[in-house]
């Protein structure tokens, strides 16, 4: 399979600290799920037997977004099991800037860390897809993934007229669809041998809500038809070609509720055979800061140069992906700073709308044997 097509052969987050910094609402949204997890280790009760306690962060990007949430979970771990090493692994695709990772785990950058607070403590990285396994099987006590399985293993087509799925229609939307629920369920599967028996998974996916909402689609203008417009603007500036459009669709699918629950609940399905069960399932709507704060200070300069990163900080590798593998790494670069320099201003000049806001369906679910 084509790098390019094959998700885990371009995608990362933008690296060097910049996706954690752009990023905030993915960090509220873990942090105001804090308390999902501490319920399910509260009824996972483990055992202080001296044996590992792994936890993992899957689809860490920088670790950033999550380094709050984390830190208090291993301090509980440690306070209720204090003879237990605790191992914490943080996942990512290949391409991942974990440097920027064990960094900012480390202390060498101005975010507050909590890995000199606990001890016993050991710290390592992973560069295997989650569509895969990823430990030794039986060896996983929790497993936690936020904002990242909405990524697909691979592009199932092209999609013809638009940059996400959420824009398609028709045969390549349903193949869109369909490899989503393959993945997802493989992405459960793996985890199923990953997990120990009464290991828990916190997922914290982007979804369709039950309004028929997603990220960037919340009753102002659509984020990823804003995408589309201003990336095949492109084509009639001269600056990318009708193939490079073509080439540029986001390796995504946003399932529904029901999507992520049908494998969980179906006792025929093979998910379900694994010991897979559903504790928790809910759906959540988390307001954009950025535009949050903009309508407290009504100044759209300053909203849309705060915005437009947060954007940049993670579909810039989806975009970057669409180019030529002709044109040079600052013809590349050019490009996008051209496209998204587009957004921006199309922000201050029209703000009202504007906005990433989050929709998550937040599912807790345990491994019975």
């Amino acid at each position: 399979m084509d790098d390019a097509r094959t998700t885990e052969g371009f995608m990362s987050m933008k690296g060097g600290g910049y996706y954690s910094k752009a990023t905030i609402g993915a960090k509220h949204v873990i942090d105001n799920a804090a308390h999902l997890i501490f319920d399910s280790l509260v009824r996972m009760n483990p055992k202080d037997d001296g044996t590992i306690f792994t936890v993992a962060d899957m689809g860490c990007a920088d670790g950033g977004t999550s380094i709050s949430t984390i830190g208090e979970i291993l301090k509980y771990i440690r306070k209720t099991t204090p003879s237990r090493p605790i191992q914490m692994v943080y996942t990512d695709l290949p391409k991942n800037d974990f440097s920027q990772v064990f960094q900012n785990v480390h202390g060498q950058t101005d975010m507050k860390t909590y890995i000199a607070d606990i001890e016993d403590l050991y710290i390592f990285s992973s560069a295997t897809s989650f569509h895969k396994p990823i430990f030794p099987a039986g060896s996983l006590n929790l497993g936690i993934s936020a904002t990242a399985s909405h990524y697909v293993s691979e592009q199932p087509c092209i999609i013809s007229n638009h940059v996400h799925m959420v824009g398609s229609a028709g045969e390549e939307r349903a193949a869109y669809q369909e490899q989503g629920r393959l993945d997802w369920e493989r992405m459960l599967l793996n985890r199923a041998r990953d997990l120990a028996p009464t290991g828990r998974l916190a997922l914290f996916n982007f979804g369709i809500d039950e309004k028929g909402r997603y990220l960037g689609s919340t009753g102002g203008v659509n984020m990823f038809d804003t995408f589309n417009l201003l990336w095949k603007s492109l084509i009639d500036d001269g600056i990318i070609s009708e193939e490079e459009y073509l080439n540029t669709n986001f390796p995504q699918s946003y399932r529904t509720v029901e999507e992520f629950t049908t494998p969980l609940e179906d006792e025929n399905s093979c998910v379900y055979k694994a010991g897979l069960r559903i504790e928790h399932v809910e759906t959540r709507f988390v307001a954009c800061p950025f535009a949050a704060d903009f309508k407290r200070h009504g100044d759209s300069v300053k909203f849309a140069k705060e915005y437009i990163p947060t954007l940049r900080s993670w579909s810039e590798a989806t975009f970057a992906n669409g180019l030529s593998d002709r044109r040079s790494p600052d013809e590349q670069r050019k490009i996008l700073d051209n496209f998204y320099g587009k957004y921006q201003c199309l922000v201050e000049e029209s703000p009202e709308g504007h906005g990433m806001d989050y929709v998550h369906c937040y599912l807790i679910i345990r491994k019975d044997f």
